[in-house]
C-alpha cells in the first residue's frame, strides 16, 4: 500500500527542518572550513629585512671615505685619477640575506676596485660573485685576462682569487653564492673565473632576476629555498650553454684544482688528519703546488682553520643546535677548547658564547617574524662570512 500523504505539519517540518531553520541551511554543499585550514591559507609575512647603507646623508668630504670603509672587508676602492673627495660620492648599497645567497642592489659613481692577495689573507671568503649591470660598464682583470661587463650580460668571478678593475657610474644587481651551492652539479668543477655569460638563456636569467628584485620585500620564508634553487639552476644552465664562456687555460686549471682542494677540506673538517701532507697525498699534488695555491689566502693551514671557524659559527648561531660549545669545537676539528676560543674571538671579534647568545635562524640568516625585532648588529661583512654555513 502507498504511504498516506504528509500532513500540513509534516510538510512544514520538511521545509523548515527539525530545528525550525530552512532545511537547505542544514544540508551544506561544502563542509565548513576548519580554523586550521583557514590559518594555513592566510598569507605569510615577509621574511627579509634589508641591510641598507648610503653615503647621501653625509657631508661631501666624508662620502667616499665612508664607502671605502664599508666595502673594505671585500675590496679596496679608489677614486678615478683626477677626481676629488670634495666633490662627493653619493652611493647606495642594499643587501638582502636569503640564507644561502646574498642579493645586493648597488648604485655608485665611477671608481676602481681591488681584491689583492693581502685582502684574501685577511678575508678568505671564496664565494662566486654574479653581477648584472643595469647601467654603466666595468672592466675586471684576472691574470692578465680582462672581462668587460655591460647591460645585457652577466659577470661571473671568484672572490677566492685576486682581481682588480674599474667601473663607470653604474647601477647593478649582484648575487653572492657559496661554492657549496654548486657542489652537486656537473658544472661545479667547470665554472670559469672572470667571464661573462650571454645569449638566450642569459636573457631569461636576467628577466627572472628582475622579477625577484621587484619582490624582495615581499618574499616569505617558504619562497626562499625555491628562489635560491631556481637562480642556481638557471646559472648552471647559462654556464653550460653560453658560447662566450671561456677563459685563460692556466687560470682555469688553477681554479679547478683549488675547487678540488676546497671540497676535500669541507668534507673533512672534523678530521684530525686534515694536514698539508694528507691533501697532497689524497689529491695527487706536490707540497710546493699546494702552498702556491693557498699563498693568497695566507697559507693552507690558515685556510683550513678559517673554514673550521666558519662551520663552528654556523652551528653556534643555529638556535636549534643544543650541543655544548666544546662539542661543536670538537666536531669541526679543534682538540683544545682554549685554542678554539682564542681563534674564534680573533676571527669574529666576540666569543663563542656571545655568538650563541645572539643566535640567528640556521638557514634564513635574517628571516624576520611579524613581532621580531631586527638585529641590526649584523654587518655585510658578517653576512659574507657566514653565507652558506
Amino acid at each position: 500500500m502507498g504511504q498516506p500523504p504528509p500532513s500540513p505539519v509534516e510538510r512544514q517540518d520538511d521545509v523548515q527542518g527539525n530545528n525550525g531553520l530552512p532545511a537547505q541551511a542544514e544540508r551544506r554543499r561544502w563542509p565548513r572550513q576548519s580554523k586550521t585550514t583557514q590559518e594555513a591559507s592566510s598569507p605569510s609575512p615577509p621574511a627579509l629585512e634589508p641591510l641598507q647603507f648610503s653615503t647621501r646623508d653625509l657631508g661631501l668630504n666624508d662620502q667616499f671615505a665612508a664607502w671605502q670603509a664599508y666595502l673594505s672587508p671585500l675590496v679596496d676602492v679608489k677614486l678615478p685619477d683626477g677626481s676629488s673627495q670634495e666633490a662627493g660620492f653619493p652611493a647606495d648599497h642594499t643587501a638582502w640575506n636569503l640564507g644561502s645567497m646574498l642579493v645586493v642592489q648597488q648604485h655608485a659613481p665611477s671608481h676602481s676596485y681591488l681584491r689583492s692577495p693581502a685582502k684574501l689573507r685577511s678575508n678568505t671568503i671564496d664565494h662566486w660573485h654574479v653581477v648584472v649591470l643595469r647601467t654603466g660598464r666595468t672592466w675586471t682583470e684576472v691574470d692578465g685576462h680582462v672581462c668587460e661587463g655591460e647591460p645585457g650580460k652577466v659577470e661571473l668571478r671568484s672572490l677566492g682569487y685576486p682581481f682588480r678593475g674599474r667601473t663607470t657610474g653604474s647601477q647593478s644587481l649582484s648575487f653572492y653564492l657559496p661554492r657549496e651551492l654548486f657542489s652537486d652539479t656537473a658544472a661545479g668543477n667547470d665554472i670559469k673565473n672572470n667571464t661573462t655569460l650571454s645569449g638566450n638563456y642569459t636573457n631569461l636569467l636576467i628577466e627572472y632576476l628582475d622579477s625577484i628584485e621587484a619582490k624582495l620585500a615581499s618574499l616569505t620564508v617558504r619562497d626562499l629555498p625555491q628562489v635560491v634553487q631556481t637562480i642556481r639552476d638557471m646559472i648552471v644552465t647559462c654556464i653550460s650553454s653560453s658560447a662566450e664562456y671561456s677563459g685563460t687555460t692556466e687560470s682555469q686549471g688553477h681554479l679547478a684544482l683549488m675547487e678540488r682542494v676546497r671540497r676535500f677540506v669541507q668534507r673533512n673538517l672534523n678530521s684530525s688528519d686534515l694536514t698539508p701532507d694528507t691533501l697532497c697525498r689524497e689529491l695527487g699534488i706536490s707540497r710546493t703546488r699546494l702552498y702556491q695555491l693557498f699563498e693568497p689566502s695566507g697559507g693552507v693551514l690558515h685556510y683550513i682553520q678559517k673554514r673550521r671557524l666558519l662551520s663552528a659559527h654556523a652551528a653556534l648561531s643555529n638556535s636549534a643546535n643544543r650541543q655544548q660549545i666544546i662539542e661543536i669545537a670538537a666536531a669541526v676539528g679543534f682538540t683544545s677548547a682554549a685554542h678554539f676560543s682564542r681563534a674564534f674571538s680573533k676571527e669574529f671579534g666576540y666569543s663563542p658564547r656571545e655568538a650563541r647568545n645572539v643566535a640567528v635562524p640556521p638557514y634564513f640568516a635574517h628571516a624576520v617574524a611579524p613581532t621580531e625585532v631586527v638585529d641590526t648588529a649584523h654587518s655585510f661583512d658578517e653576512w659574507l662570512k657566514s653565507l652558506g654555513h
